[in-house]
């Protein structure tokens, strides 16, 4: 790495360190606030949970579907994070003795994601004592966090680029402006995406830096791995799709016959495809990032994986 590239290199980790303190919150002081989940109102919009599209639910029956998609949101967060913040503790070694603000960068982002962790365990807990008792969300964070880790660093620091990609996007694109959500909840993913804005410029650095290190068959085996990646993510977002779905039936007001239940579970299937896998895979940024790391072939096997998800969604 040259001279120059090496100085606006620290340059762009001073920076975060600075908005990192800038924007540092609390989770009862600044978010929660002694406030509760308001019942009567949707947690997550439209534009993600893609109930506009269904007419076969009453208005009350979306807002509760729109309940449970929020809770689980708050809990895939949860989870994700729990493999996010070992890898970047990880990544935080090569600085050990080398640039003091990379590294104040990354032990800061590690710290913000346990905070982050805390928070969703938090709001679970939250959400479970103004919703029906019965919910369930299985994976284990720290099954998960693992089997993810057991891939490549490659494909684990693309994974979280994703990841933090559609973290900005649905916050600004979808829950912001949508006034007629839980005001609790729209704060929540307020302080979350404060924190993420920094978070994507560090993982595009360390993205960099350790894909600077490769040769071309460790990033071909990389691009392999983020496409298992993806693949497994699918496998545990139909489960979950399914368990929503038998929750939301049994709490609804009435009797959902095994057909309608069926395409509710596609429909809440659609929705969380869009949510934590083709709204990240779509995103220019992330596109832009593949497109500069990989070749057209290796781009081209990616495309491919994602595209029957495309496709489900109709």
């Amino acid at each position: 790495m040259n001279a120059r590239v090496q100085v606006v290199e620290t340059d762009k980790y001073a920076r975060c360190v600075k908005a990192s303190k800038a924007v540092r919150w609390d989770i009862e002081a600044d978010v929660i606030r002694g406030r509760q989940f308001e019942i009567m109102r949707k947690f997550l919009p439209d534009g993600l949970t893609l109930l506009d599209r269904n007419t076969s639910l009453t208005e009350a029956e979306k807002r509760l579907a729109s309940q449970v998609q929020g809770r689980t949101y708050a809990n895939i967060f949860g989870l994700v994070e729990r493999f996010i913040t070992a890898k970047l503790l990880e990544m935080g070694r090569a600085h050990w003795l080398g640039d003091q603000d990379a590294l104040e960068a990354l032990v800061r982002f590690s710290d913000e994601e346990l905070k982050h962790q805390s928070l969703f365990r938090r709001i679970d807990s939250m959400m479970g004592e103004v919703l029906p008792a019965g919910y369930r969300f299985d994976p284990d964070p720290n099954q998960v966090a693992n089997a993810v880790l057991g891939k490549s660093t490659w494909a684990v620091l693309v994974l979280t680029l994703h990841i933090e990609l559609f973290v900005q996007n649905h916050y600004r694109q979808s829950i912001a402006p949508d006034g007629n959500l839980s005001a609790l909840f729209k704060d929540v993913f307020l302080f979350h995406w404060k924190d993420e804005c920094q978070h994507v410029v560090l993982d595009e650095l360390e993205l960099r830096r350790h894909d600077a290190s490769l040769t071309h068959d460790e990033r071909d085996r990389g691009v392999d791995d983020f496409i298992a990646l993806v693949g497994a993510i699918d496998g545990m977002l139909q489960a979950q799709a399914r368990a929503d779905v038998s929750y939301f039936a049994i709490n609804c007001g009435r009797l959902i016959a095994d057909q309608e239940a069926d395409g509710l579970v596609d429909h809440f299937l659609a929705a969380y495809r869009w949510q934590y896998i083709v709204s990240g895979a779509v995103h220019p940024r992330f596109q832009a990032m593949l497109r500069e790391l990989i070749t057209s072939d290796q781009f081209a096997r990616i495309d491919a994986a994602l595209a029957p998800l495309n496709r489900s969604m109709g």
